[in-house]
C-alpha cells in the first residue's frame, strides 16, 4: 500500500521535487539588541563610585547537572579609578554583603547562607581588590585581584568590555562594564554537595560570575 494512501501518479515523468523551505534564521545574541551604546567621553579617566541601584553582581551554578540556577547579591558597594592613559595605575574595590544572596527561593537562599557555603554570621562580608590592570584593546579592560570569601584569598582574574559612556538626566557622567569570570568554589571552601545516583554532583563547583556595571564620575 502506498503510504498514507498516496494514489501513483499516471504521468510517465515523475514531477520535479518540490524545492526545500528556506531554513529559519537561527537566534543569536544581539549585543545591539537595546540600541547602540553612548559614548559621551572619548576618555573616561577618573574616579567612580558604583551605581549599585543600576548594577548586577550575580552568579550561575549548574544543579543536578542537568539545569542551571541564577542568584545575585542585591547588597554591595564598590569604586574605582579608570587611567585610560596608564591602565596600570586603574584600581578597583568592591565589598559584597554575603547575607544579600538572592536565587529567588527562599529555602536556597537560607541553606547558602548557613556554614555549608558562605557562612555570613562568621564571615558577613566578600571582597575583591585589584592588584593589576592592563587594557588589552580600547574597549577591553583585565582586572586582575584578590577575592576574599571565608577568609580564603585567592586571585581572580575579570575580562570586562567598556560599554559605554553618557551623562544622564541628573548631569552624572555613567560609564559601563560588563565581565565575567569562572571560579571553583571548593578553592574557597564553599564545598557542600551531594551525589547523584545517575552520576554526578547536585551542585557544580565550577561558579560563573557575573558583572553588570554603572559607576558615575565623582564631581571636584
Amino acid at each position: 500500500m502506498a503510504l498514507f494512501n498516496r494514489k501513483k501518479s499516471t504521468t510517465s515523468a515523475a514531477p520535479a521535487a518540490a524545492s526545500a523551505p528556506a531554513a529559519a534564521p537561527v537566534a543569536v545574541l544581539d549585543r545591539d539588541a537595546f540600541g547602540a551604546a553612548t559614548q559621551a567621553v572619548g576618555d573616561v579617566t577618573g574616579s567612580y563610585d558604583l551605581d549599585v541601584t543600576h548594577s548586577r553582581v550575580g552568579f550561575s551554578a549548574r544543579h543536578a547537572m542537568v539545569t542551571t540556577v541564577r542568584g545575585a547579591f542585591t547588597d554591595f558597594a564598590g569604586e574605582a579609578t579608570i587611567d585610560t592613559a596608564e591602565p596600570a595605575r586603574s584600581s578597583v574595590t568592591l565589598t559584597i554583603q554575603a547575607a544579600s544572596v538572592n536565587t529567588g527561593q527562599e529555602q536556597r537562599d537560607g541553606h547558602l547562607r548557613t556554614g555549608d557555603f558562605f557562612d555570613v554570621e562568621t564571615y558577613p562580608t566578600i571582597t575583591f581588590v585589584s592588584t593589576q590592570v592592563s587594557r588589552p584593546e580600547a574597549d577591553l579592560w583585565s582586572i586582575a585581584g584578590e577575592l576574599t570569601i571565608k577568609d580564603v584569598t585567592r586571585p581572580v582574574t575579570v575580562e570586562f568590555e567598556q560599554t559605554g559612556s553618557a551623562k544622564d538626566p541628573y548631569g552624572n557622567l555613567r560609564v559601563g562594564f560588563e565581565g565575567s569570570t569562572t571560579i571553583n568554589r571548593a578553592d574557597w571552601g564553599l564545598s557542600f554537595n551531594a551525589a547523584l545516583e545517575t552520576g554526578g554532583v547536585l551542585v557544580s563547583e565550577k561558579i560563573k560570575l557575573d558583572f553588570d556595571i554603572s559607576a558615575i564620575a565623582r564631581t571636584a
